[in-house]
């Protein structure tokens, strides 16, 4: 599907018109949107759009890094659009000229719907042109960015808190689930962080110059989500150890009552087994009382040493 606005010397808003329509049409500006659902919509950033054959072959080419390229007739940008079902980047490209703007997306994009329905029903046509197109969508984008961040921090609140009682197995297994969105999320705001920076700092890019004020609004966005991302990430970790740490102690916890038990019985066995041989001779084997001693022997060695090692504190 391919998407068509274009305003000519009276401010008018003129839409649907063909490709070739709008490339040979006298307008001040015009957008198109690219969706492509067949080979022959993408062949007009060839013909008669005359694109660099690199730029439409990172368009192709999916899933490219953000960036940002400079072609003689043509500035040429890869951006990044994050699906919150998913956690998964999908990536919108650019073609920013001198009087146009094209944009180009396999997927679905939310955010371009909504700048193309408040672009072609305002009534201040003349407000517009390419870059405030580009830094609406932009600036939708990385709106969009804070809903899963917000979502994350939810979700590790509530590992944090263990207000269901879960086992410390799932716990473990949603931190890392939580640590892969994390890890999802900041290979798409950091890339896009440095794409606007490089946008800021560019001087081949006078329009988007006008309104510097309106696209270090977007970078300083990307900046608070990339640090509260390294935030969670530190938090994440920090849990984690956490939680290993208590089980390792857990763990120690039990082995140490086991070894104390054990202990206590080592003397006890030893004297079962010493009266346990059997051999003809053993002068205690005809005492009338030994069976009687030799338990009440066993029982205050058992009883001693407990209370000996309650004393050093071994059962706290």
């Amino acid at each position: 599907m391919i998407r068509t606005v274009a305003i000519n010397e009276n401010n008018e808003l003129i839409r649907d018109l063909s490709v070739p329509e709008v490339v040979a049409g006298n307008f001040l500006w015009y957008w198109i949107d690219f969706h492509p659902t067949k080979d022959e919509e993408v062949e007009y950033l060839r013909t008669p759009l005359n694109f660099h054959p690199l730029a439409i072959e990172d368009c192709l080419h999916h899933l490219q890094r953000p960036k940002l390229d400079y072609y003689e007739d043509h500035t040429f940008f890869v951006v990044q659009a994050l699906n919150p079902a998913e956690f998964s980047r999908e990536e919108v490209d650019f073609f920013l000229g001198e009087n146009y703007i094209v944009s180009f997306h396999y997927n679905s994009s939310s955010e371009i719907d909504e700048v193309w329905e408040k672009f072609t029903q305002t009534k201040n046509v003349a407000y517009w042109n390419s870059s405030l197109i580009l830094y609406n969508i932009l600036d939708n984008m990385v709106d969009n960015y804070f809903p899963p961040v917000y979502q994350i921090e939810d979700i590790l609140n509530e590992i944090d808190e263990n207000s269901q009682g879960r086992s410390m197995e799932v716990l473990l297994e949603d931190l890392f689930d939580t640590r892969h969105h994390l890890l999802s999320l900041r290979h798409t705001v950091n890339p896009m962080r440095d794409l606007v920076y490089r946008i800021l700092n560019s001087q081949r890019l006078p329009d988007i110059l006008e309104r510097k004020e309106y696209f270090a609004d977007i970078h300083d966005h990307l900046l608070k989500l990339s640090e509260m991302i390294e935030a969670n990430r530190e938090l994440t970790t920090d849990i984690r150890d956490s939680y290993i740490s208590l089980n390792s102690h857990q763990t120690n916890h039990v082995m140490k009552v086991m070894t104390l038990f054990t202990t206590i019985f080592m003397p006890l066995t030893f004297i079962a087994g010493v009266y346990g041989m059997n051999f003809k001779y053993m002068p205690e084997l005809n005492f009338k009382y030994g069976y009687y001693i030799t338990l009440s022997i066993m029982f205050f060695v058992g009883i001693g040493m407990s209370l000996w090692f309650r004393k050093k504190g071994w059962f706290k």
